[in-house]
């Protein structure tokens, strides 16, 4: 039975994972902070484990656990992170380390320390949950957009290098999912902009993801990424990157194709802060 790791597992994207590889028949370490939300995927099976990701020693127990436990780790899905919101100006330094501590520094850290089991193995699979939002920015949101543009680099140099030992890597791109991702967002732009030189423009975009994300049927499920991920695992040649969840194709076709100046006037106006 293969042995899958799943950050952040205790809402959203990470709960529907674990719920969807249970059923596939894996062993699955369902691994947050919040463990008291995971009852339910306890019951159907799941193992739960305590670990925070910018606690190193955490980290380091839970690994050593499922080693002790399974003697192989097969699949890392590296879901755990969330968005700082607020103007580049007005973020202490210190809460933008906090960002990368988090979306980028423990991704790796954890990365490193299942590696040597894969290596060993000679398979495994590690699936970073990113972001479109690794391909653009939005204002009052560049600490964050920063984080997601480094999971997509590390990652590609990630692939290249574990290739001959039989190691994948897959990154996931969500567009926008119903999680509470952009509420949270929003309330993070409002605490450090709101009393600002940026405060009227911070105003409009943490209204912009209040509209945005308070509407559940605006948005795509959990689901519809939670199945990017277990296909990606399940297949034998999976791609380098799934992009799906609402606006995510489109959002980068555009940027892609747009002159910066036009794309930078649409999202400003669409974000209502023009």
């Amino acid at each position: 039975m293969k042995v899958a790791l799943i950050t952040g597992a205790s809402s959203g994207i990470g709960l529907e994972c674990t719920m969807n590889l249970l059923k596939k028949g894996f062993t699955v370490y369902a691994l947050a902070r919040r463990t008291e939300l995971l009852k339910e995927a306890e019951s159907k099976g799941a193992r739960v484990l305590y670990m925070d990701l910018t606690d190193s020693s955490s980290v380091k127990k839970c690994i050593s656990t499922v080693l002790e436990e399974q003697g192989r780790i097969d699949v890392l899905v590296n879901n755990a992170g969330f968005g700082l919101g607020g103007s580049l100006e007005d973020i202490p330094i210190e809460e933008a380390k906090k960002q990368f501590e988090v979306n980028v520094f423990a991704l790796m850290y954890i990365t490193q320390l299942v590696l040597p089991a894969m290596r060993s193995q000679k398979s495994g699979r590690i699936i970073n949950v990113a972001s479109i939002g690794g391909h653009f920015s939005l204002p009052f949101g560049g600490w964050y957009h920063a984080s997601k543009y480094s999971v997509e680099a590390l990652s590609d140099a990630l692939r290249m290098e574990v290739k001959d030992f039989g190691i994948k890597v897959v990154i996931i791109e969500p567009g926008m999912i119903q999680t509470d991702w952009g509420i949270i967002h929003g309330q993070n732009i409002l605490k450090f902009s709101n009393n600002s030189c940026y405060a009227e423009k911070s105003a409009k975009a943490a209204a912009y993801y209040k509209k945005e994300y308070g509407d559940p049927t605006k948005l795509s499920p959990p689901k519809v990424i939670s199945h990017a991920i277990v296909k990606s695992i399940l297949t034998a040649h999976p791609k380098h990157r799934y992009r799906t969840g609402k606006y995510a194709r489109l959002i980068i076709f555009l940027k892609k194709h747009l002159p910066e100046c036009l794309f930078d006037f649409l999202t400003l106006k669409i974000m209502g802060i023009n």
